[in-house]
């Protein structure tokens, strides 16, 4: 067992654990320490823990130090040149008629690189546009493109919900999300119902697929033969979550028949169940790099 802190530098962002060598922290506080990109401020999330080693990513980076009031002072200053090189970028970006939206900008803590985060339809040519920026910035200049889901996590917004986008406020990693998972919740398959502020399937499709999966598989299929209370029946519709199971039955020596709703545990199943055609498209969107 190895004790760990967790650290967020991004709100909804991943948590990377740290090792908090004998530096007492609480949760919310703010700490420097070493990352891959080099120093960088975050704030704790997971109070000092002890984990199970394989769970670790070796070599495990130690906290510097609790942060100070200069260091706050520094990442609002940060915060600051963030502000001033998006709308210097803006201007060189129509300088040079580059077809790209840019999208966030990032300045590392120790001031050692600026991060530009763009999105575009294709491929950019951006050489003029970095050495414009480090003759400006004189510092290191990197340019990420991304794609609409984190265009989507990093700008936030309102989903259909009325509430903050998922991604935005708590979703740390995106979850593949397919076509499937509306049908199986007997969803709208109108894209305005199930896309998202971001054009792609909505995240929240995810969230109850199991349970959904679950239930749908203890009802029969529409279209299955079913023995009820009043006779044989053929399934019309299901509800799900209710478990009940609406039929056509045939009245007894009568070619009519009566719409009828029963419970899932007063039919039996007559016909094999018959497994779902399989989808001649599936739409899987799965987190953009």
């Amino acid at each position: 067992m190895v004790t760990v802190i967790g650290v967020r530098f991004k709100k909804a962002g991943k948590i990377y654990y740290f090792d908090p060598d004998d530096i007492e922290v609480l949760e919310g506080e703010a700490v420097i320490v070493e990352t891959a990109r080099g120093v960088e401020y975050g704030r704790v999330v997971i109070e000092p823990r002890e984990v199970d080693e394989e769970l670790i990513i070796q070599p495990l980076k130690k906290v510097i130090r609790v942060a100070t009031q200069e260091d706050h002072a520094q990442e609002q200053e940060n915060k600051q040149k963030e502000k001033e090189a998006f709308s210097i970028c803006l201007e060189k970006i129509k300088e040079h008629g580059l077809d790209m939206k840019l999208i966030d900008v990032e300045v590392t803590f120790d001031n050692n690189k600026i991060l530009f985060y763009f999105t575009s339809d294709g491929r950019i040519d951006f050489r003029e546009l970095v050495k414009d920026l480090a003759a400006i910035f004189r510092t290191r200049i990197e340019l990420r493109q991304i794609g609409v889901r984190d265009e989507t996590k990093m700008l936030g917004g309102m989903g259909i919900c009325g509430k903050s986008l998922c991604c935005s406020s708590f979703l740390t990693d995106f979850q593949p999300v397919s076509i499937k998972m509306a049908k199986e919740q007997n969803l709208s398959l109108n894209p305005t119902k199930i896309s998202g502020v971001c054009g792609r399937l909505m995240c929240c499709l995810k969230y109850e697929e199991e349970t959904y999966e679950e239930l749908n598989d203890k009802l029969p299929n529409i279209g299955d033969l079913i023995q009820t209370p009043d006779g044989k029946g053929e399934v019309l519709s299901v509800h799900v979550l209710r478990q009940l199971v609406k039929a056509a039955v045939r009245k007894k020596d009568q070619d009519d028949t009566d719409i009828r709703v029963y419970a899932l545990d007063e039919i039996t199943l007559l016909s094999p169940k018959r497994k779902k055609e399989k989808e001649e498209t599936e739409l899987i969107y799965e987190e953009e790099e």
